[in-house]
């Protein structure tokens, strides 16, 4: 008889091999934490808290100045030490003008009057109720080192994103010992497979396959079942009926559409974020039949103040990363926002170059379809988000339903009227009532099903 050759001492190797690999891989896993992060300079101003003058100039300050830019007062950067090198002005200077700053006009000071002219004659709010003590945290805060940037957290996102982490195991360390060992099963696999044939062939053990009966081709017996023939072509054609049905019913219908708007203009942080009411914008919506697109002077009541987003303290999340939605993007947003009203950030006034933004509609009713939004918004006490969807969690905004005739009539079943403090439906509500033997009464029966209510 044929010996067959013995393969345990390659078996040996490859185990080895393996080995060898989860060793080499092992210190990738173990990788130790950063010790302890990098700790914040911190600038202390005569015994001023920092911290607590952010919080005090983000209550009182922030809506007029900002750090490091003018805005509808000068930037407040450093200003205890500009002040005191520039005008010679020191502390009780600054105590006196924050805390009556139309008092200090009226004496005659020249550097106040020359802030005041330079700035419109803006009058400053006086802000008698807080003390010494107070200003000295504001002073504090405008003397500390800048913040991180934004960036930089979202950096540290990708790079931990990019690492897997710094104390879990890496998805590709994973994913490569798993496809070695796979490999290695393979390989394995394949050397019994030959070393099982030589032993096949030393033993004179001859396989055969079996040789496979002649059989009618399927088509041919398919073609010669006139039967199945009839049901197959049945089948087909309710198939084909179905879905044609299906495709034309879709025709007009825009649910999901969502285009992309020249300027970006996010619900998810207005709405949602701020909170910000939705008729606050779309004013229109409550006496009106159309909602309106917001006027930019709208926008500018507040992006006056707002000339950059710094979105949430802990940054931007991995998916806004990902859709590039980064505080850079949305600064520019607020950029393309300007250049439109034209704006004039520096000086704080309008230029009078104003350009048209060019919207793309998104939910567009049949001019033979009437709908009223005061009607349903003002009248029966609609939620917004009934008919357009959780609107506060939308990034780029999109029709959320259908819009289509069968799904405002089911909306009219569905819904009850509200007649509480309206007198004009008290009277009607009452009789309607004992007619369909209900305690409410819906929009349908109201007669929110008559063709005339919608079409005319």
């Amino acid at each position: 008889m044929k010996k067959v050759p013995n393969r345990n001492q390659f078996s040996k190797i490859l185990g080895l091999s393996l080995i060898a690999f989860l060793l080499f891989v092992s210190p990738l896993i173990a990788q130790d934490e950063p010790a302890s992060e990098a700790a914040t300079t911190e600038v202390a101003a005569d015994a001023g808290d920092a911290k607590n003058g952010k919080a005090l100039f983000n209550q009182n300050c922030a809506a007029c100045h900002a750090l490091n830019r003018k805005m509808t007062g000068p930037a407040l950067e450093n200003v205890e030490s500009r002040l005191s090198e520039d005008e010679g002005l020191g502390k009780e200077w600054l105590y006196a003008w924050i805390k009556n700053s139309p008092g200090v006009i009226k004496s005659g000071d020249a550097y106040a009057n020359k802030i005041y002219a330079e700035y419109n004659q803006a009058a400053m709010t006086a802000f008698p109720t807080l003390t010494n003590s107070d200003i000295d945290d504001i002073l504090a805060y405008t003397a500390a080192a800048p913040a991180a940037a934004p960036a930089a957290v979202a950096g540290d996102v990708q790079t931990a994103a990019a690492t897997g982490g710094s104390a879990g195991v890496s998805n590709e360390i994973i994913l490569g010992a798993l496809v070695l060992v796979f490999g290695l099963l393979v390989v394995m696999l394949l050397l019994v497979n030959k070393t099982l044939q030589r032993i096949a062939q030393a033993n004179g053990i001859i396989v055969e396959k079996d040789k496979a009966a002649k059989r009618t081709p399927i088509w041919k017996a398919f073609a010669q079942n006139q039967f199945l023939v009839l049901v197959t072509a049945i089948v087909l054609l309710l198939g084909s009926a179905y879905f044609a049905y299906g495709w034309m019913m879709q025709v007009g219908v825009d649910q999901g559409y969502a285009p992309i708007q020249p300027i970006h203009y996010s619900h998810k942080i207005h709405a949602g974020d701020n909170k910000i009411e939705c008729k606050y914008c779309h004013s229109s919506a409550r006496v009106s039949k159309h909602s309106g697109i917001p006027s930019l002077n709208v926008c500018m009541n507040c992006h006056k103040s707002i000339y950059e987003y710094t979105g949430n303290p802990e940054g931007p999340s991995q998916e806004d990363l990902e859709n590039g939605y980064t505080n850079e993007f949305y600064t520019g947003e607020i950029k393309k926002l300007y250049k439109a009203v034209g704006w004039d950030e520096e000086g704080q006034k309008y230029t009078g170059e104003s350009q048209p933004v060019e919207w793309v509609r998104i939910h567009n009713l049949p001019d033979f379809a009437y709908f009223n939004h005061s009607q349903h918004v003002s009248v029966a006490g609609v939620e917004c988000q009934t008919c357009h969807g959780p609107v506060e969690e939308m990034e780029i905004m999109y029709q959320y339903s259908p819009l289509t005739m069968g799904w405002c009539i089911d909306c009219h079943r569905e819904t009850n009227v509200k007649v509480e403090g309206n007198e004009y439906y008290e009277k009607i509500h009452a009789e309607l009532s004992k007619k369909y033997g209900v305690e409410n009464l819906t929009a349908a029966q109201l007669g929110g099903l008559e063709c005339g209510k919608c079409h005319y």
